[in-house]
């Protein structure tokens, strides 16, 4: 028999913990199958090189998280010992504000590529924002009217980016994070608007 989804009232708050609900989400034999038949996200082979990124805040209306599996290009040395695949937490946001962005991926021992926007009062802004990571860590997460455990197939925060059919999710009308610190493996975005963009090598570290 079907159960109808009650969308919950009011905020709820988590403080000092990766977002809720994260490790129930699927058995791997059905997600390779869903990745596969296009249902995520990210739609394009990860390079197998993971990248920090972290900011001060960051707001976003319409918000969706499910679970999901990114896969390198065939032949890639990276992520060998896992056939070149990782498991992810897929997040979208229909519409984010960033503040004090940085993102810095690791290319050799110490040395890394820092890219960072968002200060001086001018906020990153993206539309339709998907980001896969395998952690997501901030000091307290502020949700609006949260639905933890739906079917990430019906999803309709984001207009157009749904999980697969079966997978444990959740969703929300608008989310807050402060000093948020994520691993990622990919994003993609409709629209990435980076203001006070710098770029530049480091060998004292990352983000």
């Amino acid at each position: 028999m079907a159960t109808k989804s009650v969308k919950a009232e009011g905020k709820v708050r988590y403080r000092r913990a990766a977002i809720p609900g994260l490790a129930a989400l699927a058995a791997a034999g059905s997600l390779v199958v869903l990745t596969a038949q296009g249902a995520l996200g990210v739609q394009f082979a990860i390079s197998g090189m993971p990248f920090v990124v972290t900011a001060t805040h960051l707001h976003g209306d319409g918000f969706e998280q499910f679970g999901g599996l990114d896969n390198t290009a065939p032949g890639s040395p990276n992520l060998k010992q896992l056939d070149g695949q990782e498991f992810v937490m897929v997040t979208a946001i229909k519409d984010a504000t960033v503040t004090n962005l940085c993102q810095s991926v690791n290319l050799a021992g110490s040395f890394n590529l820092i890219i960072k926007a968002g200060g001086s009062g001018k906020p990153v802004h993206a539309t339709n924002l998907v980001l896969d990571s395998d952690f997501l860590q901030g000091d307290e997460a502020d949700f609006n009217n949260i639905q933890i455990g739906g079917d990430a197939s019906t999803f309709t925060e984001v207009p157009g980016i749904t999980g697969p059919l079966g997978i444990f999710g959740q969703q929300a009308d608008s989310v807050d994070i402060n000093n948020v610190r994520q691993n990622n493996w990919a994003s993609t975005a409709a629209t990435f608007t980076l203001p006070n963009l710098t770029m530049s090598f480091s060998n004292n570290g990352g983000c």
